[in-house]
């Protein structure tokens, strides 16, 4: 009987293996590549994720079959679908509810990450792909919003562009080059379509291949946080605390994408509009220019970040700019080291000033985009000596707790009328949103730590 390699090297598949390394590539990557014992739950969302990735390229695809990028077409093509088409409202509700589904499981992923410490060291080109890879969601989701071109849609695409008209000095000619008109118009939808259809998913895909590679070469992250390379090892150098992801993981897998799909299929079949949170009453109405929607709020995934730009008001710029003065004088007063008795006071008078000179809807903007940004240098604000949140204090559990309720909080603001109570929780929620990750250094490194196991720990079902 031949042995694995002659197998392995004859027929069509050794026909493929010496042209292109199909085999090696299945080795590196399923079947000899070791993953961490001991996952959990909450590492079902990477593969959920790249599951949901493909239910919208391919429902993406047959809905582009039968949509028109024209103002004048659009709404009709998309109500065309749904009602003549063939299992066109299946389609349709596929890819919207898709795209909610889809920061779902992003949304926990990321909160893994956070949970685990899977930004650390050696993995922090892993993180930076994946927020990567979030902000060309947010893009992505931005541009398809805008076909359907119903009244939300028209309106919402109008306010997030007209906030880079905020920008100083460029803002007003690069507003109008996003739109390529003075208002939203045909030439928006089109290249919108454009962005959404081609060019996005072609750079998502790309930044989820680099995603996967940087993953594959530093080895996954587990809920202990203990590096299962640097373990003991058997005699072939593959590490005893590891398993080969195929066929465990890979059947594991199928556990989670049955109960996933089970609730997509729920939502999709009796709710696919989820109350409005899904897609908005509204957007059934087709775009009208010339009538403004009563409150204008962006789908439920950006609400969270639409919270804090609303936050950011000429009275919130002021508090911000004399807690900076006031924080100023107290380093003066008290004294700091060498040159940062000078520099940090210098930095915070600095940005005192400049709350002022720039009016509170540029620096709205900038705390929207800020608030995303901050997540690359995550791996970097974190100070703490052990990776996973089962070793670090009780009190850093209740800070992760606060963090969520505040997410949570500030993503339900954002789908509410504006209101001085709710801008006052806007507010207050920005704050600790921002403080979470800017006290990092700080707070991460304080408390008693709970000793980390050399090996991961794990318990068989």
């Amino acid at each position: 009987m031949a042995d694995d390699k002659t197998v392995e090297t004859t027929g069509l598949l050794g026909w493929v293996d010496k042209r292109f390394p199909l085999t090696k590539l299945y080795k590196e990557h399923m079947s000899e590549y070791y993953a961490p014992k001991n996952f959990n739950f909450w590492y079902f969302f990477g593969s959920l994720a790249m599951l949901v990735l493909v239910i919208q390229i391919v429902s993406g695809i047959f809905l582009v079959m039968n949509y028109k990028p024209d103002a004048e077409l659009a709404f009709a093509s998309v109500e065309y679908i749904m009602r003549e088409v063939p299992g066109g409202w299946f389609i349709r509700y596929m890819h919207s509810t898709g795209a909610s589904m889809f920061f779902v499981v992003v949304y926990l992923h990321m909160l893994r990450g956070l949970f685990y410490g899977s930004y650390r060291k050696p993995r922090e080109l892993v993180w930076i792909f994946g927020v990567a890879i979030f902000l060309c969601l947010m893009a992505e989701a931005f541009l398809g919003y805008l076909l359907p071109w119903g009244q939300m849609s028209y309106w919402g695409a109008q306010v997030i562009v007209n906030l880079f008209a905020a920008i100083p000095f460029v803002g007003p000619e690069l507003a109008i080059w996003i739109r390529g008109d003075y208002v939203v118009s045909d030439a928006t939808l089109n290249r919108f379509f454009a962005l959404h259809v081609v060019a996005i998913p072609l750079v998502l895909i790309g930044l989820v291949v680099a995603h996967l590679i940087a993953l594959h070469e530093v080895g996954s992250n587990n809920p202990d946080g203990v590096e299962i390379k640097q373990g003991p090892k058997d005699a072939k150098g593959r590490p005893l605390d590891g398993i080969p992801f195929h066929p465990y993981y890979s059947v594991h897998d199928i556990v989670g994408v049955a109960g996933f799909m089970i609730v997509f299929a729920a939502i999709l079949f009796f709710a696919p509009e989820m109350g409005g949170y899904f897609l908005e009453f509204n957007n059934f109405i087709p775009a009208d220019s010339m009538k403004t929607p009563p409150h204008i709020a962006p789908v439920w995934y950006f609400t969270p970040f639409y919270s804090m730009l609303r936050a950011t008001t000429d009275d919130f710029t002021w508090l911000l700019a004399g807690a900076s003065v006031l924080a100023a004088i107290v380093f003066l007063i008290k004294g700091l080291p060498g040159k940062m008795r000078i520099i940090v006071p210098a930095i915070l008078i600095a940005v005192a000033i400049a709350l002022k000179v720039f009016d509170a809807k540029f620096w709205g903007v900038v705390a929207m985009g800020g608030t995303v940004v901050i997540l690359f240098f995550l791996p970097w604000l974190d100070h703490s000596p052990v990776k996973s949140i089962r070793y670090r204090p009780t009190w850093h559990k209740v800070l992760y707790a606060i963090f969520i309720v505040n997410f949570l909080m500030l993503g339900y603001l954002g789908t509410q009328p504006p209101s001085d109570l709710y801008n006052l929780l806007s507010q207050v929620g920005t704050v600790i949103y921002l403080a979470f990750f800017f006290l990092m250094p700080v707070w991460s490194r304080l408390g008693t730590f709970k000793p980390v196991p050399e090996r991961v720990t794990f318990r068989a079902h």
